[in-house]
């Protein structure tokens, strides 16, 4: 469930289809620059009730970093 909506997600905010993201994906394949992270982690605080601090985004390389983060906190 997790995975899917932070799948979701990235589609909404990169324009992409959902069988291009999976848990390998890395936030390079999707083109994601500083301010797109900053504004997909914004997104995903709110989603999961989370927060992201700045180390923790340096941490993240893949989707399945984003979902294992999003379990632990």
């Amino acid at each position: 469930m997790i995975f899917e909506r932070i799948q979701q997600v990235i589609c909404e905010q990169f324009d992409l289809e959902p069988e291009k993201i999976t848990v390998n994906t890395t936030l390079d394949d999707v083109n994601a620059d500083s301010l797109d992270l900053y504004d997909l982690a914004q997104t995903l605080e709110a989603a999961f009730d989370v927060a992201f601090h700045e180390d923790d985004l340096a941490e993240l390389k893949t989707v399945g970093d984003i979902v294992r983060f999003i379990e632990n906190n």
